[in-house]
């Protein structure tokens, strides 16, 4: 246990020191029990009141992306992601976000802002941050169009991880 705390530690450090911004000294966790595994469905309401369930998009790759409207690293996230989706459209790609320890109009507000348009649900009960195991935010999860985890990034992912993590999950 002590080990796992010492490297989020660290992980959190770097993340911290690079304000988000991918580059040589963010760390990509590749390791994550959750990987090869189904994804753990949850069901949670949107930030406009619908209710979506991960299970309500199998056959189509996703990234589970967990986020606040706080999170320094997801403010340079949001567009990295806005383009995969863009650019993986004709793929089907779709990302949930998932909004973490953060209100339902504060969340809708950031994500207009940074043009987000995909779903974002609000876990106010940590239901889907304490089934996918969070840690620190941003974290995401690439899911197959078999709902099995490819991979896990903790922290915004370096672009070339990224379309690597997209290419597992087409």
């Amino acid at each position: 246990m002590a080990a796992v705390v010492a490297v989020v530690a660290v992980v959190a450090f770097l993340v911290g020191q690079n304000l988000g911004r991918p580059g040589s000294n963010v760390i990509v966790v590749e390791s994550n029990p959750l990987i090869g595994q189904p994804a753990p469905d949850f069901r949670l309401a949107t930030v406009d009141g619908q209710e979506l369930a991960l299970s309500d998009l199998r056959g189509r790759p996703v990234i589970v992306n967990f986020w606040a409207s706080w999170c320094i690293p997801c403010r340079d996230e949001f567009p990295v992601l806005r383009a995969a989706r863009e650019s993986h459209a004709d793929d089907d790609l779709e990302i949930i976000g998932v909004v973490h320890d953060d209100g339902p109009q504060t969340a809708a507000d950031f994500a207009d802002a940074y043009g987000a348009t995909w779903p974002m649900v609000v876990d106010t009960d940590d239901v889907a941050w304490n089934a996918y195991r969070g840690v620190f935010l941003p974290l995401s999860y690439f899911i197959d169009r078999d709902g099995i985890v490819r991979a896990v990034s903790y922290g915004p992912p370096p672009a070339d991880a990224l379309e690597a993590y997209i290419d597992q999950i087409l």
